[in-house]
């Protein structure tokens, strides 16, 4: 089992980032695929027409989000925690990802990078 842990910068506030992350209309503009999310501890999501599925564990308004991850009958919790703090007039947004199974982590790692952070990114800065 891996960790992925990376800090990315997006220029955004961090109520902003927090719904990308949250708000299944945001989460679809960004990513182009209906999500199903709710912000209620407890709840199933699923991202990209079921690609990405789990659970939410834990929300902080504007600061945290805490998932769990499944993969397939994986015994060990793959657990997210995405923190948004201010950084001047951007947010600095970090991702640690545990227990990414070993033949599963430069996929997910690359998806974040690419496909979730990556398109946040793009999202608020569509010039770039």
């Amino acid at each position: 089992m891996k960790t992925f842990k990376k800090s990315f910068k997006i220029n955004a506030e961090p109520s902003d980032v927090y719904s990308a992350v949250t708000n299944p209309y945001t989460i679809e503009l960004w990513s182009g695929y209906p999500a199903q999310m709710s912000t209620e501890p407890g709840s199933e999501f699923l991202l990209w027409e079921g690609d990405i599925a789990g659970k939410n564990l834990e929300f902080v308004q504007d600061k945290k989000v805490v998932q769990e991850w499944y993969f397939g009958d994986q015994t060990e919790k793959s657990i997210i925690t995405i923190t948004i703090t201010p950084d001047k007039e951007n947010s600095l947004v970090t991702v640690e990802h545990t227990n990414i199974p070993d033949e599963e982590f430069n996929d997910i790692a690359e998806g974040w990078r690419e496909y979730y952070i990556g398109a946040i990114i793009n999202f608020f800065n569509p010039n770039f």
